[in-house]
């Protein structure tokens, strides 16, 4: 702690502390800022299939009691996304006159016009959703990458003195939005291939026992049954896609085979967009402060906060490429796809549109880890903030 923007120790300067362990087991959760630096030190991911992604973005409301209906789960996919772009909505009512809401857009989308945030907005108002929040109370909101590749983008799990679990790993179970459960799983599972290497004076090596075990797990076999959905939906769109998952899921379940095989997720999401010119613009709503909103509003409810006086957390490899490059292919994405107003292009000559620069208002980051992974120059590396920094969720 206590570096300071130019870099440099600053009054508050406080010496990290080195941590050993015989062994280092990594639970960081989607898009890890460590599980990436190891992934590729140790060239985990070769042989896989690209990790993919979605961005989940949630909204806590406090709603009309007469509305609210305790132990109410409500799912959709597909609008206001279009075909060919996949995502849907979670919606779930909980406690005194509590509803969770949010929307997934899956990451390899390829229109750079899209805007993750103003789709979820813009689903809040169909005529079946719309009433249940009119009269009611935003209280929170926040967004966070999610892993979608599943069983054939499981990097290899383990290296010389650690192991890798959760989210980390990937083992999302996509069509059922579920990962909390291979998380548990897959700490049980490392910590008895731990125990018998503690318990054989092993330390610092490969728990290669663990990534052998996986497969036959609990954690494959959940897996297993349903890794065609993801690349079918990407490849056939919503409509035929999901027709042909839930298909394939069948045939998972009853007979333990697919008509597909194992099919490939090709390329990574930030390879996904098309240039500007070959797309229709998309053109949002404004919010109306009601039932839609705005970013900034949005992050305000987050209790996003960080250090003022601190080394920018989110960081270039080059500082031309944003205005080079992505803005005149692709618009500069980065201004959509980030759910916080991380980033704007600003112009000297607004009316003009000249003179460009790129801005990054890092205080802003909700660490979604969505400009890590969507970058499509892969220029944007998103570094861990100092300690306690970021949003502040309750209730979430």
């Amino acid at each position: 702690m206590g570096i300071g923007k130019d870099g440099k120790p600053n009054s508050a300067y406080t010496r990290g502390m080195e941590l050993r362990g015989k062994y280092t087991l990594l639970g960081e959760g989607a898009r890890g800022s460590l599980s990436k630096q190891l992934i590729a030190k140790y060239r985990l991911d070769e042989g896989r299939e690209p990790q993919k992604y979605g961005i989940g973005i949630k909204e806590l409301w406090q709603i009309d009691p007469a509305k609210h209906q305790p132990g109410l789960v409500q799912h959709s996919f597909g609008w206001p996304l279009d075909g060919t772009t996949g995502g849907g909505s979670f919606l779930y009512h909980f406690d005194e006159n509590l509803v969770s809401v949010g929307f997934v857009v899956h990451l390899n989308y390829t229109n750079p016009t899209l805007s993750p945030f103003d789709e979820f907005q813009r689903f809040k108002t169909h005529p079946s959703i719309a009433p249940l929040f009119e009269g009611g109370k935003r209280l929170a909101y926040g967004a966070r990458a999610i892993t979608e590749g599943g069983y054939q983008s499981v990097p290899k799990l383990c290296f010389p003195g650690g192991a890798l679990l959760g989210c980390a790993a990937g083992f999302v179970n996509v069509p059922r939005i579920k990962g909390s459960h291979n998380a548990i799983l897959s700490g049980m599972l490392a910590a008895e291939h731990l125990v018998s290497a503690l318990a054989a004076g092993r330390a610092h090596d490969e728990l290669s026992s663990y990534e052998q075990a996986w497969r036959a797990s609990d954690i494959g076999k959940d897996l297993v049954r349903v890794r065609n959905v993801k690349p079918l939906w990407s490849k056939f769109g919503t409509y035929i896609g999901i027709a042909l998952g839930g298909l394939d899921m069948w045939t998972n379940q009853l007979f333990g085979l697919s008509l597909f095989g194992t099919l490939k997720h090709g390329k990574p999401d930030y390879a996904t967009l098309k240039p500007l010119k070959d797309v229709k613009p998309i053109v949002y709503p404004k919010p109306d402060g009601k039932i839609s909103f705005d970013k900034l509003s949005s992050v305000f409810l987050s209790s996003t906060n960080h250090e003022e006086d601190q080394h920018a957390h989110l960081r270039l490899k080059d500082a031309a490429v944003p205005v080079a490059h992505n803005l005149p292919l692709y618009g500069e994405p980065a201004r959509l796809y980030c759910p916080a107003g991380v980033y704007e292009v600003v112009y000297g000559h607004e009316a003009t549109k000249t003179d460009p620069r790129f801005v990054i208002n890092a205080q802003n980051c909700v660490h979604c880890k969505t400009c890590d992974i969507k970058d499509p120059a892969q220029n944007i590396n998103w570094t861990v903030p100092e300690g306690s920094g970021g949003p502040n969720y309750a209730g979430m």
